[in-house]
């Protein structure tokens, strides 16, 4: 349960909570985020006992055309966060994403830290989410 998760240690030092959840920077806005969005992450946050830190939360549509967001993005919708958790290799949060249930999307970014999580509807017949930017 995300209750339990950790937001403590070095990884979060300078770090600020917004709404909850830690943010990378002041441009982040974590207010905007869907019931389901906020599930996900806690099941990401219960998983690995650790708080998530979002770079990216809800885009309005001059901040998602700057971030090169697509048109339809789920960052406009409050459906998506790009976020990493300290001490957690991208990898396992990459495996973790691809057997959460709650997952929807998925973006991968090679050569960046975070990975983009959003909670669209999978697909009729998907077994995992759908994934795009090097998953």
């Amino acid at each position: 349960m995300a209750m339990f998760a950790s937001g403590s240690g070095p990884g979060y030092s300078g770090l600020r909570a917004d709404w909850g959840t830690y943010v990378s920077s002041k441009g982040v806005n974590a207010l905007c985020l869907s019931p389901k969005m906020r599930l996900a992450i806690w099941e990401f946050e219960g998983h690995f006992g650790k708080k998530v830190v979002m770079n990216s939360g809800y885009r309005d549509g001059r901040h998602n055309s700057a971030a090169g967001g697509a048109d339809n993005s789920y960052h406009t919708k409050c459906m998506a966060a790009d976020f990493y958790i300290p001490g957690v290799p991208k990898q396992q949060l990459i495996a973790f994403a691809m057997r959460n249930n709650a997952v929807g999307g998925l973006g991968c970014y090679p050569g960046r830290p975070f990975i983009h999580v959003d909670v669209r509807d999978r697909p009729r017949g998907y077994q995992r989410p759908v994934t795009f930017s090097g998953c």
